[in-house]
């Protein structure tokens, strides 16, 4: 939960104010010099009209060094960052030969299975011999080999589902599965703070869509009982179905779905469930089996469970687990499977390793390993975070933890001091979060060391400092608190 204090709220309110009044003042001076030019459209209809990209043109274009920042190397503990530059206020942005080793901590590379390993890696050049990197084809046609159906095998027996099916993208595993699960005369119920794989897909479902607090199973339940009540739109007819949409960690705040209360809601009103795992599967959990794992739900009571391969497993694509019925009908109506190009095969046999290391199938203790450092890792790095005053949002174990911004200046302030440092940070902000709760987003992975994670809180503890971005009060240390009460 965002606590933004008063006078933060106030000043970024006058940020933004400020930014807008000038902004709008040069485009209208911009309007008058291009007068002349305006009225030569050749009948055509300007593609673009001011308003549209003028948050891009007047403040993202100012910062985008911040962001799309290259690399030259795998996303390891360490990165390679390319070095850039720009002639022209940012509005082109060159990059040069030069590299700088920064602290990585802004990959989703969660187990560190995205850099080099001893099991995976052999197994997966091996594939790119034998299959080649692309299947050339659609998984109906000729896109479907046996490392698809082994994989499809594994994720059921991972997150304990009868069936699974595979898609190349996880963005689209969303945005293409739910149209074809539910349609018009449907409803969808959506936590407001859902992915925006989860929104476009449910506008493009046809369904009806309605939006619950985020993580609040009580007005969830509020929602589902006036939404039963009313029925659809103007006939007023039962609902064809309903089907309630959650993620298992929220990407942009770090925190873990409230799954079995939101479950229970689920079954008293006989709504299905469906759980998005992008963030979860793999990264939490004793065994890495994410959230229904961790909080003790039966992935029984989840109907269709929705996971990628992109964070933990170091791959791409994604998956859907459900009944083995709910998969066979997708197989034959779903667009992203029918007509989209299969995973390709060396990234299907890198998840296949990592899962098989995860299990301990591998014949070793590693995966075992990964998800105990990364569970010490990101309480250790939240936990001194918030001793030394910033606003972390989200849950322990979650590897995701974003600190507090606001402000539109401390954005770049924080991004590239941090980058001078030799630290790779993340800075997220409108339209991916609210307007006013811009943040920094750390994402913590089992390859960091202690080392690792003391010198990225040493080099934000001090860029903290020079951008006032410590909203809370630090409590001194316990000896110093006895100290002062015996004085």
């Amino acid at each position: 939960m965002v606590r933004l204090p008063y006078l933060t709220a106030l000043t970024t309110l006058f940020s933004y104010g400020l930014l807008f009044a000038f902004g709008q003042l040069r485009d209208f001076f911009r309007k008058l010099i291009d007068w002349p030019k305006s009225k030569n459209l050749k009948g055509y209809a300007p593609i673009c009209l001011g308003l549209e990209d003028f948050y891009t043109r007047r403040l993202y274009l100012r910062i985008q060094d911040c962001f799309g920042r290259p690399i030259a190397s795998a996303p390891d503990a360490w990165i390679d960052v390319v070095e850039r530059y720009s002639n022209d206020n940012n509005k082109t942005l060159l990059r040069t030969s030069n590299t700088t080793k920064c602290l990585n901590l802004g990959s989703y590379n969660y187990l560190g299975f995205a850099a080099a390993d001893e099991y995976c890696t052999p197994r997966v050049i091996e594939s790119l011999k034998k299959y080649s990197p692309s299947t050339c084809s659609v998984r109906v046609d000729g896109g479907t080999t046996k490392l698809h159906t082994e994989l499809e095998e594994l994720v059921a027996r991972f997150v304990g589902k009868p069936a699974a099916i595979l898609f190349g993208m996880g963005y689209v595993t969303n945005s293409a599965i739910i149209p074809a699960l539910v349609g018009k005369g449907g409803l969808i119920i959506s936590d407001s703070l859902n992915h925006n794989s989860i929104v476009n897909g449910a506008r493009g479902s046809g369904a009806t869509v309605r939006v619950f607090q985020h993580n609040n199973p009580s007005h969830l339940e509020e929602v589902l009982r006036e939404q039963i009540a009313e029925g659809q739109p103007r006939t007023h007819r039962p609902w064809k179905k309903i089907i309630v949409i959650v993620e298992g960690i929220y990407s942009m705040e770090g925190e873990l779905c409230k799954l079995p209360e939101i479950i229970a809601v689920c079954k008293k009103y006989k709504a299905y469930t469906y759980l998005d795992e992008a963030h979860s599967i793999g990264a939490i959990g004793k065994s890495g089996r994410g959230v229904c794992e961790l909080l003790g739900v039966d992935p029984a009571d989840v109907d269709i469970m929705m996971g990628t391969f992109t964070k933990s497993f170091g791959s791409c694509g994604g998956y859907i687990a459900a009944s083995k019925e709910i998969i066979q009908y997708l197989k034959y109506t779903c667009p992203a499977h029918l007509y989209a190009t299969s995973m390709s095969p060396p990234a299907v046999q890198q998840v296949i390793s990592a899962i098989k290391v995860i299990l301990g199938e591998d014949g070793s203790n590693r995966g075992a390993q990964k998800l105990a450092r990364i569970r010490e890792n990101s309480n250790f790095f939240r936990s001194e975070l918030q001793k030394m005053g910033f606003e972390v949002l989200g849950d322990n174990d979650s590897p995701v933890m974003p600190i507090m911004l606001y402000n539109p200046a401390k954005i770049p302030a924080f991004s590239r001091e941090c980058l001078r440092q030799n630290v790779a940070i993340v800075t997220v902000a409108f339209p991916a979060t609210p307007l006013l709760l811009a943040r920094a987003r750390i994402c913590i992975s089992a390859s960091h060391t202690r080392e690792d994670l003391i010198k990225g809180l040493e080099v934000i503890s001090k860029v903290g400092d020079l951008v006032g971005i410590k909203y809370f009060p630090v409590e001194p240390p316990k000896h110093e608190q006895d100290q002062k009460k015996l004085e």
